[in-house]
C-alpha cells in the first residue's frame, strides 16, 4: 500500500504543478519551472503506473508552458510594433 502512494504522488504533484502553471501564466519565473516539472513528473508517472493523474498533469503542464510562451511572445511583438510606429 505504501508503494502505491509513492507512485501516485508523482501524478498528483504533476497535476498540481500543471494547474499552478496555468493559473500563474503571467509570471514566467513561476509558470515555466512549474510547467516543466509537471511535464517531467507526468511523463514519469504515466510511464511507471499509467495513471490518469499523470496524463492530466502532463497535459496541464504542456498547456501552462504554452500559455506562458504565447503571452511573452505576444508581449514582445506588441512592444516591437508599438515602438516602430
Amino acid at each position: 500500500m505504501e508503494e502505491n502512494r509513492k507512485k501516485s504522488a508523482a501524478g498528483v504533484s504533476s497535476l498540481v504543478l500543471g494547474i499552478i502553471s496555468i493559473l500563474l501564466g503571467l509570471f514566467y519565473y513561476i509558470s515555466l519551472p512549474a510547467g516543466i516539472l509537471a511535464i517531467v513528473l507526468g511523463a514519469k508517472s504515466t510511464k511507471k503506473t499509467g495513471s490518469r493523474l499523470g496524463k492530466s498533469g502532463l497535459v496541464t503542464g504542456i498547456v501552462g508552458v504554452s500559455i506562458c510562451v504565447f503571452l511573452y511572445i505576444s508581449m514582445v511583438v506588441i512592444l516591437w510594433l508599438a515602438n516602430n510606429y
